[in-house]
Parts: structure tokens; sequence; C-alpha cells
């Protein structure tokens, strides 16, 4: 099995915002990038929207530092010949995935490794009637994904841990940070960890506690900023000072769990909640400030502005 060390060029399979921008942001950390795709003009539009924001906010100087290692291609064969790290980046329906990992295999050295990128899909699922299905794991990116560095690795019962080591090696590497989902789990982490402060963001809209522009902020303009910088473990731990985190969750164990205890535990979003967030959204955009702006075009460009000057901070960019 080539070191991950060794890889210079890697392959995109199908592209659109995450492949585009996975292509984008493998070129930046210096690796060459094929791009196999159906549709060029659409492969184009994906890594473009990278492209943009690297110049905008000065990332890179000239666009052609990351076009330079970029080719696009409607052909497998050019694109997957003696390729030995592959991001599938298909649509999640299992027919479809399983259609493009055939085309893969057809191409591919045996000991290739072929990661797919899933929200939520059992890497089981995706590997369902692979020829060499140990080599084959769900790598899920998050979006924007030429900026945020986190990729959640899980596996099959058939995946053979020297691929998983070898990709959170070869994404260590090159500026992503892997995190193993050890169990099989619908959400994997960090979308189940997001499911919990969202469910109880709805009970707390839904009941008439807050309105959603107050609980965005009390997130934004409180834990979360610490969020940005550590994790609730790691944060607790700062703020146990010299006791500890043990010793701080003995001593005010009656007071977190009678909040544990009056905790929302719905399983299904509540009826009258779609029609709330959409009488407050207008109003909690209207209210944002002008820097951040009140159209989703404004307010993403200062979420990726901010996403820049934070990753620049912990050195990931």
């Amino acid at each position: 099995m080539i070191n991950s060390n060794d890889i210079k060029k890697i392959a995109m399979y199908g592209s659109g915002t995450i492949g585009g921008g996975l292509a984008a942001f493998f070129a930046l950390k210096g690796l060459d990038v094929n791009v196999c795709d159906v549709d060029i003009d659409v492969a184009r539009r994906g890594i473009k929207q990278a492209v943009d924001a690297y110049v905008k906010y000065e990332i890179i100087n000239e666009e052609d530092e990351i076009w330079d290692r970029i080719s696009i291609t409607t052909d497998p064969e050019e694109a997957f010949s003696g390729i030995y790290f592959v991001q599938e980046n298909g649509p999640e329906k299992p027919e479809i995935k399983h259609q493009m990992i055939s085309v893969l295999e057809k191409y591919l050295p045996e000991d290739a490794v072929i990661s797919s990128s899933s929200t939520g899909m059992p890497c089981a699922v995706v590997s369902q009637g692979a020829v060499h299905p140990e080599r084959i794991m769900v790598s899920h990116p998050f979006n924007p994904s030429y900026l945020i560095p986190l990729m959640e690795i899980s596996k099959s019962d058939k995946t053979e841990k020297k691929y998983v080591d070898w990709v959170v090696e070869f994404f260590k590497a090159h500026g992503k940070i892997p995190v193993v989902v050890l169990k099989d789990k619908p959400g994997f982490i960090a979308n189940r960890l997001s499911h919990a402060l969202w469910r109880e963001e709805v009970a707390l809209v839904t009941e008439g506690v807050c309105t959603l522009e107050d609980a965005d902020n009390a997130i934004c303009f409180g834990p979360g900023l610490r969020w940005g910088i550590m994790g609730p473990a790691l944060g607790y731990e700062l703020g146990a000072g010299e006791m500890g985190l043990g010793e701080m969750l003995r001593r005010y164990a009656a007071s977190s769990n009678a909040i544990f205890a009056d905790l929302s535990d719905f399983s299904e979003t509540p009826a009258e909640f779609p029609g709330i967030a959409e009488k407050q959204m207008p109003e909690l955009k209207e209210a944002l400030p002008e820097h951040v702006g009140h159209t989703i075009p404004e307010i993403a460009a200062f979420r990726d502005k901010m996403l820049v000057e934070l990753l620049k901070m912990h050195g990931n960019l």
C-alpha cells in the first residue's frame, strides 16, 4: 500500500458544491486533483465558488494557483487510472453510489482508498456489492468544504483498519481534521451533537420561552464563541479551574441533573414549528447588523469571512 505522504495526485468523482470545494481545498494544499463529472460546467462552478473565496479572502493571490492543479474530465479512465485516493461525491442514493463505486473499482489500483461523501448513509450501505469493501469508507465533509476542516470517518465491518489509519494520516497531512466514528450511528458525531442543540432551540421557541433571534444570539454570543475555539469538554475543564472537570461534575451534579431532566426529548419536529420559523426568520435576518447583511448571499459571505479569520487563528489555513 502506497504511503500517504507519497501521494501527489488524487481524484474527485462528482463535484458540485462539496466535491468542487474539496478539489479546490486539496489543490490549495499542493496536490494535483483530477475531477470526473458528467457535466464539466457543473464541475467548474463548484470549484470556482471555492477559488473565488480564496482570492477574495487573500488566501491565494491568483486563481491560477488552484486551477493549474485541477484537471476536469468526463472520462473515468483518464481520471482514476493510477490514483490511490478518490473522494466520491455522488447523490445520497445507494443505487447511484453503487454504480459510481463499480466504475471506480474498474479503474483504480486494488489497494486504492475510496472515500464517500455522505451526511449519514452507513458505510455498509455505501459499500454493498463492492469487490473490495475493505478499502471503502464514508468521509463526511462539512459545508463549506473548502474552508471547514472537519472530516468524519465512518467504516463498515468490512473496512480494514489499515485503510482507515491511512485516510486519517492523509487528511491530517493536508490540513483536514479527521474524527473516527467507532460505532455506526445515524448522523455520525457532529450532526448528532448539532441536532441535540437544535432540538432544544426548537423546543424553547415552540414553547414560547424565547424567539429564534434570542436563541441564536444566546448561542452565538455565549457558548458558541468558546466552541469556535475549543470543544465543550475542554471548555468546561478550563471553567472548572483548579478543581478539574471531574470534581466540577461531581460538585455541580444536582444543578446539571435538574437541567438534563428538563431538556426536550421529542423525537419529531413539533408540527407548529415550521410555521413559527417561517414567521420569525425574516425578523431574525432583518435584525442582523449591517456588517453581517440581511440576504442569504450577504450572510454567507460574512460566515466565510469569519471562518477564514478563525481558521487562521487555529493555524488551519
